[in-house]
C-alpha cells in the first residue's frame, strides 16, 4: 500500500499530465477527424436540439422523399424548354432520385441521366448535385423554385442540356460543415466522399468538438480546457465574422475553404463589399454588409444574434418586429400619426422589405424567375399607403 505522501505525488503527476495534454488543444476548424456530431452535441446540449429543424441546419441532405421539395408525380415531373427537342424528366425509383435530359430528333431520341446525390437549399428553392466518376461534383441543370417548381438551375441557359458546372470547395463552404478537397492539377471539383458531413452543424460555428467533448467527460474536466467556442462570448467584430463567412456576399477570402476558426479574423471582404456609399450590395447572401450600413448598427452594440436565434427556426415576423420596440416606440415612427398602434408587428415589413436580387436569376421558358430576400439595410424606405402583410 503506497504511503499517503507517495499516493498524493502520483495523483498530483497525473492531474498534471491530464492538464498538459489537454492545454495545447486549441480551438481549430471542424473536419472529419476531429467532429463530434450534432448527435454528440445535442446529448448533451438538449434544449438546442430545434436546431435539427432550421434552414441552417438542412442546407444540405442526402437526397429522400422528405428532403426533395419537387414532385416526381407523372406530369408533374417533367421540365418542357424553349427547345422543342428538349425538355427533362425527374424520376424517382427504388434506387434513388435523378435527373434526365431527353433530346429528341428525326431519326432518334438521345437521354443523358445523372443521379440526384446532395439537396442543397430548403426555403428559396433548391439545387442538386451529382457525382461524376467516383470524386467529382457537379451541379445539375434542373432545381426547384419555391412557388414556381421545376426550372433551370440559376445561370443556366434555357434549351440547353448543361450539366457540366463543376462544384468548387467554397461554394459547398456555405452548405456543409466539412467536404474533403482532393488536390488534383487542373482540377477544382474532386473530393472524398466518405467523410463529408453535410448541412451547417453545430461544429460550424463552435469549432471542432472532438476534445471538448473528450475533455469534459473526463473525470478531471474541472481541470480541462473547454475547447470549444461560445459565439456569444466574442467580441462583436469576431461575432459578425462567424456569420459573415456565409453571409457577407462573395466577396473573396484570402484562407481555403473549410479553415475558418470561429473566435478567428475571418480573412475577407475587398473594399466593394463594405463600402457604406456604394450600390452594388445585392439583398441576397450579403447580410452582414447590409446590416453594417445601418443607423441602428452603427449606434449600438447590436449583433446578427440580437435578432436571430440560430438554435431554432423563426418564421414569425411579428416576433422579429417586437425586438425592434426594445429600442423603438411606434410613436417615435412617422406614420404613427395615420395607421396608431396598428403598425406595431409592421416594423420588419416597413424597414427590412424583399427586394429582388439582382444574382440570383433563372431562366424558364418565356420569363426569368428571380427570388427576393429580405433586405437587412434597416432604414427608412418608400412609405406605403397601407400597411404591408407581415409574411416573412
Amino acid at each position: 500500500m503506497l504511503e499517503p505522501r507517495k499516493a498524493w505525488l502520483l495523483a498530483a503527476a497525473a492531474v498534471c499530465a491530464a492538464v498538459a495534454s489537454g492545454c495545447h488543444h486549441e480551438t481549430v476548424a471542424v473536419r472529419g477527424d476531429n467532429a463530434a456530431g450534432d448527435s454528440t452535441c445535442l446529448s448533451c446540449h438538449v434544449d438546442h436540439a430545434s436546431f435539427e429543424q432550421t434552414a441552417h441546419h438542412l442546407t444540405s441532405r442526402l437526397p429522400t422523399r422528405a428532403s426533395i421539395a419537387g414532385s416526381f408525380t407523372p406530369g408533374l415531373n417533367v421540365l418542357r424548354t424553349s427547345n422543342p427537342s428538349l425538355y427533362f424528366r425527374m424520376d424517382s425509383t427504388a434506387d434513388g432520385f435523378y435527373e434526365t435530359a431527353v433530346s429528341t430528333h428525326v431519326r432518334d431520341t438521345t437521354t443523358r441521366t445523372e443521379r440526384i446525390a446532395i439537396v442543397t437549399g430548403i426555403r428559396k428553392g433548391q439545387s442538386y448535385l451529382y457525382w461524376a466518376g467516383h470524386d467529382q461534383l457537379y451541379q445539375l441543370p434542373v432545381s426547384y423554385w419555391t412557388g414556381s417548381g421545376w426550372a433551370y438551375s440559376p445561370g443556366y441557359a434555357d434549351g440547353r442540356p448543361n450539366f457540366d458546372r463543376l462544384i468548387p470547395p467554397r461554394c459547398l463552404e456555405c452548405h456543409a460543415t466539412w467536404v474533403e478537397a482532393v488536390p488534383a492539377p487542373g482540377v477544382v471539383n474532386r473530393y472524398q466522399r466518405a467523410d463529408a458531413i453535410l448541412g451547417i452543424s453545430c461544429e460550424t460555428c463552435h469549432g471542432a468538438g472532438r476534445d471538448h467533448v473528450r475533455n469534459e467527460r473526463s473525470s478531471l474536466h474541472w481541470l480541462l480546457p473547454r475547447s470549444i467556442v461560445n459565439p456569444a462570448n466574442l467580441p462583436r467584430a469576431r461575432q459578425l465574422d462567424g456569420c459573415a463567412l456565409c453571409h457577407n456576399g462573395t466577396a473573396p477570402l484570402r484562407t481555403d475553404a473549410f479553415a475558418y476558426v470561429p473566435g478567428q479574423v475571418l480573412q475577407k471582404r475587398t473594399a466593394l463589399a463594405t463600402r457604406i456609399g456604394s450600390d452594388t450590395v445585392d439583398v441576397h447572401g450579403n447580410q452582414v454588409a447590409l446590416l453594417e450600413r445601418s443607423r441602428c448598427y452603427r449606434s449600438s452594440q447590436m449583433t446578427c444574434t440580437t435578432c436571430h436565434d440560430v438554435h431554432r427556426e423563426q418564421r414569425d415576423v411579428l416576433a422579429f418586429s417586437g425586438t425592434c420596440l426594445t429600442c423603438h416606440t411606434p410613436q417615435s415612427c412617422g406614420l404613427y400619426p395615420k395607421y396608431g398602434q396598428r403598425l406595431v408587428g409592421r416594423c420588419v415589413d416597413c424597414h427590412m422589405p424583399a427586394l429582388t436580387s439582382a444574382t440570383v436569376i433563372a431562366n424558364s421558358p418565356g420569363h426569368q424567375l428571380r427570388v427576393q430576400v429580405r433586405s437587412h439595410w434597416i432604414k427608412v424606405y418608400a412609405q406605403m399607403d397601407t400597411l404591408p402583410s407581415g409574411s416573412y
